[in-house]
């Protein structure tokens, strides 16, 4: 018989298949399904024998999806890693400009190697069950010029970047960071 998926508990791990021309809904186990790489999910297409359990009621047997399940998109974010030379070539510009000191550079370039390690322990830290590092100094190195860093990281070693409060406060230490490199080394907001 084939079907579509119209109810799917995946914490209890059972659902309901409306059979394709109408009828009852069948009852369906995970079991059924047998070994896939993904869970069942309502709006699935299936095919499938159906059965009694001990108790005489029906359910469905040797279930197969009839279509994969469609990739969720999503962003990968590389979008965001522009920010970085984009910075660097404002950063350049004003240099050129205004002047802003040699060390500056170094600054940055070192409070973002210094944050990327952070975020790379903080990782393994998370994967071991360890102490980890709080995400008030996370933010803190993001501020104190360490954010191209923690971009790098949270892309690359795909660590914190899911978190919607944590990615927020992120962005507004980049903002800050960057208001105060404009309020200091260029004449925008000079008397």
């Amino acid at each position: 018989m084939k079907g579509t998926l119209t109810q799917w508990d995946d914490a209890k791990g059972y659902g309901f298949i409306t059979p394709d021309g109408g009828g009852p809904k069948c009852f369906v186990h995970i079991h059924a399904f047998g070994l896939r790489p993904q869970r069942p999910f309502v709006g699935e297409r299936v095919r499938y024998r159906e059965g009694h359990d001990a108790q005489g009621k029906r359910r469905a047997l040797d279930v197969q999806g009839l279509a994969p399940k469609p990739a969720p998109r999503r962003r990968d974010g590389s979008r965001e890693l522009l920010l970085i030379p984009a910075f660097a070539g404002f950063v350049l510009a004003t240099h050129l400009l205004w002047g802003v000191p040699n060390w500056f550079w170094g600054a940055y370039s070192a409070m973002s190697m210094a944050t990327f390690i952070v975020y790379a322990l903080d990782k393994r830290a998370a994967a071991r069950g360890d102490w980890r590092v709080a995400e008030n100094t996370l933010h803190g190195l993001s501020l104190a010029c360490g954010w191209p860093g923690a971009l790098l990281a949270q892309r690359l070693l795909r660590h914190k970047n899911a978190k919607p409060a944590f990615r927020r406060v992120y962005w507004a230490t980049v903002a800050l960071n960057i208001a105060a490199f404009v309020a200091v080394f260029t004449p925008l907001f000079r008397h």
